[in-house]
């Protein structure tokens, strides 16, 4: 019963840490009360991705005409959509665990709690408590979805990710509370196999965190679509009549009642810290998270803390991160802390969002002088043959020395080009050197030299 290493946690931390610590050649074990993968694999990242394809194909058939192609209108089987996608969350979990097998990880089924003196009590399904004892413990329990008062989630009515996921029958009519990328990709989803969506923000834009001009662009594309969008909205209370809910929203127009099939709430998430110990460890915790240094050691020796439970943006490959950072550290190698200022994110709507860095208005408030290059996909050949031109590629650069501040792009598979971005920053190469090297004619992701030519005037093809 004794390791080097016990993660609790098998999510994209989780698993990510017990793998590398038995690469590290480590005995390690690994503890997961429900699925291997957490919920990025089982309930989040994975499954989202493969109803939003399905969404994408359903959409491809019905504009079929557009590419030239004769088809019967399809039909949206919400059904056999969620089915697919739990299929393929099944299929990556058993990856999971076929990788852990393969590093020699045991897997402890059950809930973990630490103990003082570097052990960890696991509770199983029947009640029975094993302890088990390790040099290293890594707390990785990462969270859930977040309850508010005046949106009760009774699971069936008021519902969160988890539901939304698995919905029996397709609802006719659907209110989506908060617009991060939870909000956004089901609004989208759920608009775009018919469903008629309300999208409530209470911040001034949709997807918050982006940059301004981004955010207009996918508010300005699920209008198209469309869905109601709502912002500087607030949700004031649900009171479910029967089947339907009548939704109070409260906005500078004033308050207004919406009816619905479904209320989604996608306000956020909260931590998993509730009954694992860390008040009898006495480990130091701020505002709902754990506080650890650069190599996520809390304040008890031998214990650690990585992903959504520590302050930091709450993404699974941040999280696998902090994790190799973690663990190379308990090994006594010498990593290089996690960049906090370099770490992309991605929205999976259409168009879709990925962005890292600065938007343009925080670089200005942190003092920069600003050249900003903006290419819109109406002007690329890529875009126009691909049948989607909404969106662009913005990039914001430091004029005084010409580095990356932020790249913001909107647009189809705009998620599968940042991370150049991302490594270019990484490396301190300057805009003019990314913009220097020859990109692929006809690509989108040429419109990344585009952009920067254009915000120093050089711009051809605008």
């Amino acid at each position: 019963m004794n390791y080097d290493v016990i993660v609790i946690g098998s999510g994209p931390g989780g698993y990510v840490a017990a793998i590398k610590s038995a690469q590290l050649g480590m005995k390690t074990a690994v503890v997961e009360r429900e699925n291997l993968g957490g919920i990025c694999l089982n309930w989040g990242c994975i499954p989202t991705k493969a109803l939003l394809k399905s969404a994408q194909v359903y959409n491809y058939i019905n504009h079929a005409a557009t590419y030239g192609v004769s088809a019967q209108p399809a039909e949206a089987d919400l059904a056999a959509m969620v089915a697919r996608s739990r299929g393929v969350a099944e299929t990556m979990s058993k990856g999971v665990q076929f990788l852990l097998k393969k590093n020699n990880v045991d897997v402890i089924s059950g809930t973990g709690k630490v103990l003082p003196g570097k052990k960890v009590e696991v509770t199983n399904a029947e009640g029975v408590a094993t302890v088990y004892e390790a040099n290293h413990i890594i707390i990785a329990t990462g969270a859930r979805s977040r309850n508010l008062p005046n949106l009760p989630q009774d699971g069936k009515k008021i519902i969160g990710y988890r539901q939304a996921m698995t919905l029996p029958e397709k609802p006719n009519t659907m209110v989506v509370v908060g617009s991060g990328a939870i909000g956004s990709e089901f609004a989208f989803f759920y608009q775009s196999i018919g469903v008629q969506v309300t999208l409530v923000e209470f911040m001034p834009n949709v997807v918050p965190n982006e940059d301004e001009d981004v955010s207009a662009q996918i508010s300005r594309s699920f209008r198209k679509m469309g869905m109601k969008v709502m912002t500087s909205a607030s949700v004031e209370k649900v009171d479910i009549d029967g089947d339907i809910c009548h939704v109070t929203i409260q906005s500078k127009k004033g308050t207004e009642v919406v009816d619905a099939d479904i209320v989604l709430s996608a306000v956020g998430v909260v931590t998993n810290l509730e009954g694992i110990g860390l008040e009898e460890v006495g480990i130091t915790t701020e505002r709902t998270k754990i506080v650890v240094d650069d190599y996520y050691r809390t304040n008890v020796e031998g214990y650690y803390a990585i992903g959504d439970v520590v302050h930091g943006p709450a993404l699974a490959h941040v999280a696998s991160a902090e994790a190799l950072v973690c663990v190379e550290k308990i090994a006594g190698l010498d990593p290089q802390p996690v960049n906090y200022s370099n770490i992309p994110g991605c929205t999976y709507t259409t168009p879709e969002v990925a962005s890292v860095g600065m938007s343009e208005k925080k670089a200005r408030e942190a003092g920069y002088e600003v050249l900003v290059g903006k290419f819109p996909f109406t002007a690329s050949g890529k875009a126009t043959a691909a049948g989607n031109r909404d969106g662009f590629i913005k990039m914001v650069i430091d004029a005084k020395t010409d580095q990356i501040l932020g790249a913001h792009f909107c647009g189809d598979n705009v998620t599968e080009m940042i991370s150049g971005i991302v490594a270019a920053r990484q490396n301190g190469l300057t805009a003019k050197q990314v913009a220097s090297a020859i990109h692929p004619h006809p690509t989108m992701s040429e419109s990344i030299m585009e952009a920067i030519e254009q915000a120093y005037g050089k711009a051809v093809h605008l």
